[in-house]
């Protein structure tokens, strides 16, 4: 799908001062949106903005002010699991 977004021309020139690509920064915006909110899950995340390693994700979240649910319940599971590999 193709979105057209309307905004004046002087609010689109600073919005994209320094070469920044407006058309993939409204994109992020959206799916960093979609993501926190629930309707986009991480492999969606992973394939409509073309990541390819985990890191890109994690960074993707923070430049956003998108954190993920992280339990005691799931430190702990961790924990376990690197016990048993001995790490």
């Amino acid at each position: 799908m193709n979105l057209i977004v309307r905004i004046p021309d002087d609010l689109a020139q600073r919005l994209s001062a320094g070469n920044v690509d407006l058309a993939r920064r409204a994109l992020e915006a959206l799916v960093a949106d979609a993501y926190r909110t629930g309707r986009m899950t991480k492999p969606e995340v992973y394939t409509v903005l073309g990541f390819e390693a985990l890191d890109e994700f994690d960074g993707f979240l923070k430049a956003h002010g998108v954190y993920e649910d992280y339990t005691l319940a799931d430190l702990d599971r961790e924990r376990q699991a690197l016990d048993r590999l001995g790490i």
